[in-house]
């Protein structure tokens, strides 16, 4: 049974999985604070917002004060993660230390570097050649350090590609759905005939909250609920029986900057080009066994990612 925590469950970083995280964590009847630089954004029912910098120890320990649980959802662009995740690291980790608090950290399969269509689970080995996959696999090894040590109870929830409502930056997010509801192209990466793993971000929700509320689970690596691997040109037939007309694509074979990722996003990007071009198959059975957390079926998030991107493209054209 989830634990029951009087003290504040602190979401740090409002993109959409710490925004999904927060109405998801609010809905259980947690109280939830939501914490961005600017402590403004989308309102949420039983979601307080708070403004914080949590690149600094102060900002992070004013942040989180009072908190029981912390998730750690902090990104940043691309071509800053290198520099910039390991200076939020070690403030988050310090402020959750000087609290007492839990950590709940989203992780990515970043750490697993090239896999050749392998099956990921939670005991691949950590392979990253590139700079940011190695950068992840570190941080990833302090946070579980922190908590064997016994500094700081650490549990890390790792996704595939994000997908679904609130989602905009992913091969699924605005290079897909804008073109299926418009008629405009459809961009794709890589070879769209490999199977591809996509992480509902309503499942990253769910398996960040339960890993939150069920301190049996810490010290470790686990995979969020993620739906079985499809080929992107199976989930664009999928969008086309849903919209009831033909999705226009086109697919590049190497990184080059497309729609609203500029050049500079793209060359950052380029060393995880490899997810492209190799199987991404992420396996996420440990935590369904363990915590009876099932995947948003493929169908499900579909429809409601092409829902929320009705209402998106309806309010951005106003």
């Amino acid at each position: 049974m989830p634990v029951t925590e009087k003290k504040p469950h602190v979401v740090l970083g409002s993109g959409p999985a710490g925004t999904t995280l927060a109405a998801e964590l609010a809905s259980r009847g947690h109280s939830v604070r939501l914490v961005n630089r600017s402590g403004t954004g989308e309102a949420l029912e039983g979601v307080v917002r708070a403004a914080g910098d949590v690149s600094t120890v102060e900002g992070a320990t004013e942040a989180i004060r009072g908190a029981g649980t912390v998730y750690h959802c902090v990104n940043v662009a691309y071509h800053l993660q290198v520099d910039h995740l390991p200076q939020v690291q070690r403030a988050v980790l310090g402020a959750a230390e000087s609290a007492g608090a839990r950590l709940v950290v989203l992780d990515t399969t970043y750490p697993y570097g090239e896999t050749h269509g392998e099956i990921m689970t939670e005991r691949t080995p950590w392979r990253a050649t590139g700079r940011k996959g190695r950068m992840r696999a570190e941080l990833d090894e302090i946070y579980l350090a922190a908590h064997r040590e016994g500094r700081v109870r650490t549990v890390l929830g790792r996704a595939a590609d994000f997908v679904g409502p609130r989602v905009l930056i992913s091969t699924l997010g605005v290079a897909t759905f804008p073109a299926a509801l418009t008629g405009g192209e459809a961009v794709s990466l890589g070879d769209v005939d490999l199977p591809h793993s996509f992480t509902d971000i309503r499942s990253v929700a769910a398996g960040l909250a339960t890993l939150g509320e069920r301190p049996e689970g810490d010290g470790r690596v686990w995979h969020l609920p993620t739906a079985p691997a499809l080929t992107v040109r199976e989930i664009h037939a999928m969008i086309e029986e849903r919209t009831g007309q033909p999705l226009k694509t086109r697919t590049l074979s190497e990184p080059k900057p497309f729609g609203p990722f500029d050049e500079m996003f793209m060359e950052s990007y380029a060393e995880l080009f490899y997810q492209h071009t190799e199987g991404q198959t992420m396996d996420s059975t440990a935590i369904r066994e363990s915590f009876g957390l099932e995947p948003v079926p493929m169908e499900e998030t579909l429809d409601a990612t092409l829902d929320w991107y009705r209402g998106f493209l309806a309010r951005t054209q106003d």
